[in-house]
């Protein structure tokens, strides 16, 4: 557009100079409207035919109506009668998308996603001539990403689709880009579902749903857990019982090889000693019967 100013100003200086010389007489007069003229003609056929392309645009020149060249950044001169420019965005186009999906059990949802594309700037021509701009083929990719989301969510229940929410972004953009090949001139990049939003009543009873199956885990959990206990509890008794009994085992067989080992040493002489240990050296006031020597000791008899 500088270079556009400059000539424009250019063209008002010398018209203004020309209408100075035009009031003169003679010579100066006659070099005046002439310069006059040409500053006007300049005015109005050169300055509008200077085209200026920005950064991230590409221009298609259409001479009298029909797409002949592309252009890129920079400045350039088409006569404007005959040449006209129409100009693309050629960066990255984010388009958001609201629409409502039905999943395989018949439950209603609002699909929010964003899609991100970029045209092919060698293929501006042909998006030219077939959609004639940008916003008639972003209104051609947006109908096509609306019908691949619903066709996709459909494959799925509600439970599915709650359930899974991160496997849906993926399946849907797989979808789309196969759906908006080379043959739409643009390459999509991303698609991406940035909210499901099913009704309140499904979402309220999704909820009560899962409240449910908690509160069913907890009790099975629950009873677990006493059934272990109960378990547990039996097993430490029936451990205390069998160590109680050989306790008991143990100690009457030790009490029997005692008693087996004493009556094994209780000798005639052992017995003696024994008596003789307890006796308090007095003879007893009644001995009878012909066995009576055995209650003394032989030494007596």
């Amino acid at each position: 557009m500088g270079l556009k100013i400059i000539i424009s100003a250019l063209c008002i200086a010398g018209a203004a100079l020309g209408f100075l010389l035009t009031i003169s007489r003679g010579a100066k007069r006659t070099a005046g409207m002439v310069l006059l003229v040409l500053a006007a003609l300049s005015f109005f056929l050169i300055s509008p035919s200077i085209r200026q392309v920005d950064t991230g645009e590409i221009a298609v020149v259409k001479v009298l109506g029909k797409a002949k060249d592309v252009r890129t950044a920079g400045t350039y001169f088409n006569f404007w009668l005959t040449d006209t420019y129409a100009y693309y965005d050629a960066k990255v186009q984010n388009v958001d998308i609201l629409t409502q999906a039905y999943s395989s059990d018949a439950q209603t949802m609002d699909v929010m996603m964003t899609l991100q594309y970029q045209i092919m700037p060698e293929k501006v021509v042909e998006i030219a001539n077939q959609y004639g701009s940008l916003d008639m083929l972003q209104s051609r990719i947006q109908s096509i990403a609306v019908e691949k989301a619903k066709a996709t969510l459909s494959e799925h229940t509600a439970m599915n689709i709650i359930s899974n929410r991160a496997a849906m972004s993926p399946a849907v953009e797989t979808a789309i880009k196969n759906a908006i090949d080379s043959s739409f001139y643009v390459n999509v990049s991303t698609v991406v579902l940035t909210d499901i939003d099913f009704s309140d009543a499904f979402e309220a009873a999704v909820e009560d749903k899962m409240i449910a199956e908690q509160q069913l885990l907890k009790a099975q959990y629950d009873n677990q857990t006493k059934v272990a206990q109960a378990q547990a509890e039996a097993e430490a008794r029936l451990i205390e019982a069998r160590t109680n009994a050989e306790t008991r085992t143990i100690l009457a067989q030790a009490e029997a090889n005692a008693n087996k080992l004493l009556d094994e040493s209780l000798t005639e002489n052992v017995m003696q000693l024994r008596y003789f240990e307890k006796w308090d050296g007095e003879l007893p006031n009644v001995i009878a019967g012909e066995n009576a020597s055995m209650l003394l000791p032989a030494s007596f008899n």
